[in-house]
């Protein structure tokens, strides 16, 4: 009898301190996490010192536009295709600029780290088809200009831009050094330049751009954009077979009716010829009216 109420006790006193042992581990996990909840918070609040000591609840900066597209009211041979993008503009490598026309096909090299915000346009354009099923407007001895598609010289995108890459004005040789020696204000044009056309307003670049098949001086205000290299001779003949001298500003629309079927620009470097061919006459190139006009025309 001694011995059974000895067990039972035994047994008693092992239940109490189980009970005891876990109500100890118990304890202990719930300290653990009180102090791990603890550090998280302690974490937590330097995270957020942190953060607003550098700056990191103010409103993100607004990037300055890389390139900057002003919108042309809405008017006669003017065609809304939205504007090209303002950031992240590509400025190295080259473009190939491809124009089929009916006598022909004309090959660009477009550069856009000389002039990365015009060939943007130009990729832009080209990607809604801007320029497919235009019209060539003008043309004299020694250039082709496109890019207007209500084809009356006066027509373009619904937005403009400054000019950017634009030559720099030849010295003339025969002023004397006590007088104006500094430059004639025009610039060489040489056979195979690719440049933009403006009006006469300061940042008017649209779409309207020309061809250069034989050497010519021109004000130094246009954008050289690219370099032809393929279909000179095309250009050339072209140009043999003249204008209607209708042009105010020179030239005239071409007596050969020159289309643009398509106009495309890609992101590979265009395959040049071993020499390209040159329309350029010898000697120095006489000035000539350049591609300005109006300030209601592009061309």
């Amino acid at each position: 009898m001694a011995s059974s109420k000895a067990r039972q006790r035994a047994l008693a006193r092992a239940k109490t301190e189980r009970q005891i042992a876990r109500r100890a581990a118990a304890a202990r996990r719930r300290r653990q996490w009180q102090a791990g909840i603890g550090s998280a918070v302690a974490l937590a609040l330097i995270v957020l010192v942190v953060i607003w000591k550098t700056g990191g609840f103010e409103p993100e900066p607004v990037r300055a536009s890389e390139c900057a597209w002003t919108s042309v009211e809405a008017g006669s041979g003017i065609v809304d295709v939205g504007k090209p993008r303002t950031n992240d503009i590509l400025k190295n490598g080259v473009k190939t600029m491809t124009i089929s026309l009916g006598q022909g096909t004309v090959t660009a090299k477009l550069d856009p780290s000389k002039a990365p915000c015009t060939v943007e346009s130009f990729t832009y354009l080209a990607s809604k088809k801007f320029f497919d099923n235009t019209t060539c407007h003008r043309l004299t001895d020694s250039i082709l200009q496109c890019g207007d598609p209500s084809g009356s010289g006066s027509g373009g995108p619904a937005y403009r831009f400054p000019n950017e890459n634009v030559p720099s004005p030849v010295v003339d040789p025969s002023a004397s050094a006590s007088a104006d020696a500094s430059s004639t204000g025009n610039a060489l044009y040489p056979a195979g330049t690719l440049a933009m056309a403006h009006s006469s307003e300061p940042d008017s670049n649209g779409s309207q751009f020309f061809l250069v098949f034989k050497d010519v001086q021109y004000p130094a205000d246009y954008t050289i954009f690219g370099t032809i290299v393929g279909g000179l001779d095309v250009l050339t003949k072209i140009g043999e077979a003249g204008n209607d001298g209708s042009n105010q500003a020179g030239g005239g629309k071409p007596n050969q009716d020159v289309k643009i079927s398509s106009l495309t620009v890609t992101d590979v470097a265009p395959e040049e010829p071993a020499a390209s061919p040159s329309a350029s006459t010898s000697g120095s190139p006489s000035a000539s009216a350049s591609p300005a006009a109006s300030a209601s025309s592009q061309s």
